[in-house]
């Protein structure tokens, strides 16, 4: 249907009849009254959450983590990392709600809500975000293989391929399970936390005091808090999930299974970044300077500390956090063009129906790919950048986001109440303020030395 004639009668397409008969599977599950069925509601239900955030630790986000590990140990960033995560629910139950009761991707809302000038400009910050961000994720995929000798155009080739697997069926369902069968890999940073053999006292004590944090503010230390929750809040999220949970056919009667889903994700996601904390907490402890490391260098610093086995694993867990990621982000490209340009925006859609949305997806890919296959293209320099980026990105997002969340018209009896008002209004102002602090240390650097 053309956004700009929205009333218009359009015949019933592809992508929604396979919607409707994941809808029916769903209904069908919860005519049964047995406790098996219930799980196995659950189970359907789950999906757009979890793969945002699990998509969200993706490799500059899990270098961020290996940086504040090995930087800083764990006593004030363990705490800090678990804040980060609880405005990432705070944000994407928003999402996730005002998926569920309008049906429509957030692109096409903005639109409608905002018009064409702020829909613009929120199209240029995700466009500019997400490619960013994707340029930071086949970085990631690079090193990660390269630890074991894969040269680069294998890498980001092989990548590419297994993105256009993915979409392949032109079935949402299949797409989902795929990408939570590889976002679910994000957990082998627990075997690598355990084999950096971590004292659980020191963690429990860092989770309940809240140790001060090491060597005070100083411009450093502030970058890599901003990207410590740029690892955890950005714009492609939003885009994403609320386009993934319209694809998914979910309507406002799954509300609580979209909260289970995104409060699954959020706690997933977060003990898989603390794992990669812990991992590189031992660079810490025996001093070796990684102020400067690279992505690679993490893998190989590690190896004497946590053996082979350790180190390669971190190295195929940001292989893994780089194309979960990759898949996500140009997912979420692909949804805001269709939504924004009336055309196909459905992983449902065929391909000949859906070649555009299909197009974005996978030229967006391709273009970052290529990028990181330049010689002497200064790709490390943007690795913990992007998450910085993302972190002063988010205010303008967050208010279209709590403007929609509050409207009677668009939300119903679903939109937020005071709590969550309270909550989205104070996470927004906190990302604000930490946007300033940083602009702070880039333009009165002196105050922070």
């Amino acid at each position: 249907m053309s956004r700009a004639d929205p009333a218009a009668p359009t015949a019933p397409s592809h992508e929604d009849f396979d919607r409707a008969a994941d809808r029916q599977t769903i209904l069908r599950a919860r005519g049964h009254r047995s406790r098996w069925f219930g799980a196995r509601v659950l189970l359907l239900l789950v999906g757009p959450g979890v793969i945002t955030f699990l998509g969200e630790n993706d490799a500059p986000s899990m270098l961020s983590y290996a940086a504040t590990g090995a930087q800083f140990g764990i006593g004030f960033f363990l705490p800090f990392i678990l804040f980060t995560f609880a405005i990432g629910f705070v944000v994407q139950e928003m999402v996730a709600r005002v998926g569920a009761a309008t049906g429509q991707g957030h692109a096409e809302l903005i639109f409608a809500r905002f018009g064409r000038f702020w829909g613009g400009f929120a199209m240029l910050d995700l466009t500019a975000g997400n490619f960013l961000t994707l340029v930071t994720e086949f970085i990631g995929i690079r090193a990660g293989l390269g630890y074991f000798g894969v040269p680069p155009a294998v890498a980001v080739g092989g990548s590419i391929l297994v993105i256009g697997l993915a979409i392949s069926t032109s079935r949402y369902r299949t797409w989902e399970r795929f990408a939570m069968a590889l976002a679910l890999g994000n957990a082998i940073f627990l075997p690598v936390a355990l084999l950096a053999h971590p004292d659980a006292t020191a963690i429990g004590h860092a989770m309940l005091t809240w140790s001060p944090l090491p060597g005070g503010l100083k411009p450093g230390t502030i970058t890599l808090m901003i990207a410590d929750i740029g690892a955890t809040v950005t714009p492609w999220m939003l885009f994403f999930q609320q386009g993934a949970v319209a694809d998914k056919g979910l309507t406002s009667t799954e509300l609580s299974g979209a909260r289970i889903d995104t409060l699954i994700g959020t706690l997933l996601a977060a003990t898989f970044a603390i794992a990669a904390v812990v991992a590189t907490a031992p660079l810490f402890a025996h001093g070796i300077s990684a102020g400067n490391f690279q992505t690679a260098q993490f893998a190989e610093a590690l190896q004497p500390l946590i053996g082979r086995l350790g180190a390669s694993l971190f190295a195929i867990g940001i292989f893994e956090a780089g194309l979960v990621a990759a898949i996500a982000i140009s997912t979420s490209s692909a949804y805001a063009f269709g939504e924004v340009t009336g055309t196909a925006h459905s992983l449902n859609a065929t391909m000949r129906d859906g070649w555009r949305f299909y197009a974005v997806l996978l030229g967006s890919a391709c273009a970052a790919g290529g990028l990181t296959l330049i010689p002497g293209a200064p790709l490390e320099d943007i690795v913990i950048l992007v998450n910085v980026v993302a972190t002063l990105a988010m205010p303008p997002a967050l208010l279209f986001l709590i403007v929609i969340a509050n409207d009677a018209e668009i939300m119903g009896q679903h939109r937020n109440g005071r709590l969550g008002n309270i909550a989205g209004i104070g996470v927004t102002l906190f990302l604000v303020a930490s946007g300033l602090t940083f602009a702070a240390t880039v333009l009165l650097p002196h105050l922070f030395s």
